[in-house]
Formats: structure tokens, C-alpha cells, sequence
């Protein structure tokens, strides 16, 4: 099977090309539609400044083990319907926080849409737990 991929990329090497290019632009393209990615410092920064908001979308049971101080909480599957609950802090930049990365991105395109200034935490929670910042409970 290996072998006749390769046989065939060697073969067809325009047509293999091509593919990755365009693989690797719909990566681009669908790594940043969700908004910029910011780290944990950051995240920080926007928060001690005053403005960015943590909205995060984790399950109810994540949040309540530990999140960051000053949180929104509306988990991922209920942000459509309560998306009006955001629109007073339309000012500052929200700045979605999920588990691992895995949901923030469509959290953040659902967001962009509606109007909202959006960034995501980069590595979502584990990124945070991971630079030794604090959590509450």
C-alpha cells in the first residue's frame, strides 16, 4: 500500500504537489478562522488591563474542578442559545478557554459572527495548568 503511494506521488508528482499545498492552506485557513491564538501571558495581560473577558466553555464538572479567576462559564453545546447573555461585555475581547484547544475555535468563529472580538487561549486549560498559573474552584 506505502509503496503505491509513493509509486504514485513520484509518478503524478504535480497532481502530489498540488494536494499538499491546498492541504496545508485549508489547515491555515481553518487553524484562524476561530481568531488569534494568545498565550497564557497573554491572556493575562488582557485581563489585567481590563480588556478581555474568559468565557469558558468547558462541561460544567470541568469548570467547577478549577478555572480562571474571573470566568464566564457557558459550556460549549448551550453558547448558540446563550449568546445574548455576552452582548454587555462587546468591548472588551472575550477570550474562549476550552479543555485542550478542541472546541474554542468554533466557539470563536460563533462568536466573530455575532459581532463579538474574539481570541482563544492557545492549548486551552492544559496550557494554563501547564505554566503553573492558578486555577479556582
Amino acid at each position: 500500500m506505502l509503496a503505491n503511494l509513493i509509486e504514485f506521488a513520484t509518478t503524478h508528482y504535480v497532481l502530489s504537489g498540488s494536494f499538499v499545498v491546498l492541504l496545508a492552506l485549508l489547515l491555515f485557513t481553518e487553524m484562524h478562522k476561530g481568531g488569534k491564538s494568545l498565550s497564557s501571558r497573554e491572556l493575562t495581560a488582557l485581563i489585567n488591563n481590563e480588556q478581555g473577558l474568559v468565557l469558558d466553555v468547558r462541561a460544567q464538572k470541568d469548570f467547577s474542578a478549577g478555572h480562571i479567576a474571573g470566568a464566564l462559564h457557558i459550556p460549549y453545546e448551550k453558547l448558540a442559545a446563550r449568546v445574548a447573555e455576552l452582548e454587555k461585555h462587546k468591548a472588551k475581547v472575550l477570550i474562549v478557554v476550552d479543555a485542550m484547544g478542541q472546541h474554542a475555535g468554533g466557539a470563536s468563529r460563533e462568536l466573530k459572527k455575532a459581532g463579538f472580538n474574539v481570541a482563544k487561549l492557545s492549548g486551552g486549560i492544559a496550557s494554563w495548568r501547564g505554566d503553573n498559573l492558578p486555577l479556582v474552584k
